[in-house]
This record gives structure tokens, sequence and C-alpha cells, in this order.
């Protein structure tokens, strides 16, 4: 059984595999878990990065309404395969391996975070798509810059018929 700071680091892991996924960070955080996974040992480094890359295409290619549901259970397959990875090891190894895994996260971080949106108050951001939709209206969608108003449309003038 993990110590529940390594279970905490599978987590992470689980989690920034899955957000990566369908990001431009994805081929870099993939090449450093698969090489994290195989320690040394090419092979077991491209099994891991074809299972990595299976993930990516369940993530990218699942239904609207499966999206949430395909993405935890990612999440939770990876977190679980980092434990499994950690418990095989020699205690003397653990430590290490755990440091190496912690350093693939806060370069991933670091790289992703480069890309991070942010909103002020009352700001929505939005770091994966948007899905909008609308019942009896129409919705616009483009950029703005500076201040916006949403509200009733302006009274027609009646001079213009």
């Amino acid at each position: 059984m993990l110590e529940q700071a390594l279970v905490m680091l599978a987590a992470a892991g689980g989690t920034a595999v899955v957000q990566a996924a369908s990001t431009d960070a994805w081929a870099e955080l993939r090449q450093a878990v698969a090489r994290w996974f195989g320690r040394t040992d090419t092979r077991r480094e491209q099994v891991e990065s074809e299972r990595l890359e299976l993930t990516r295409t369940a993530v990218r290619s699942s239904d609207p309404a499966d999206a949430d549901r395909i993405l935890l259970e990612q999440q939770a397959a990876w977190r679980t395969r980092i434990e499994y990875a950690l418990e095989e090891l020699p205690e003397s190894e653990r430590a290490e391996a755990a440091d190496q895994l912690r350093a693939v996260l806060a370069e991933h971080e670091r790289v992703a975070g480069a890309g991070r949106v942010s909103a002020g108050p009352g700001g929505v951001a939005a770091a994966r798509d948007v899905r909008v939709k609308a019942d009896r209206g129409s919705i616009g969608a483009g950029v703005i810059n500076g201040g916006a108003h949403i509200g009733p449309p302006p009274l027609p003038d009646p001079s213009r018929g």
C-alpha cells in the first residue's frame, strides 16, 4: 500500500495526462510520461506511449454526452497505472521515481501554464471547449475587445419603418 503522498502524486499524474490529451502540450507530456514508465526500457516506453495515445484518442473522439464519463475513466485508469508502477518498485527506488514524476508534472505545469486562460471578476474563461445552446433564441459568437452589454435589443427607429 502506498503512502498518501504517493497516492496523491498518482492522482495528479492521471489528471495531467487527461487534461493534456486534447492540448498542444500533449506530445511533450506523452513522451515524458512514457519515458518515466519505461525507466530506460525502450520497449516498455513504446508500449506506454501507445497506451497514452489510446487515451488521447478516447478523450478527443468522445461523444459530448459521454465526455465527462470518459475523462473520469481515463483519469482513474492512469492514476491506477501510476500507483501500480510505484508499488512495484523496490522501496529504495520509489522515492527517486516519485521525484522524477514530480519533475515531469512540474515541467508540464510550467509549459501548460504558459497558455493558461484567466478572467477577472464577473468574467468567464475556458481552457477547453465551450458549448453554447440557445432555446427559442439565437446565439452569436465573436471576439470582444473592450466592454460588452447584453440586454434586449434597441427598439427600431420609427422613421426607418
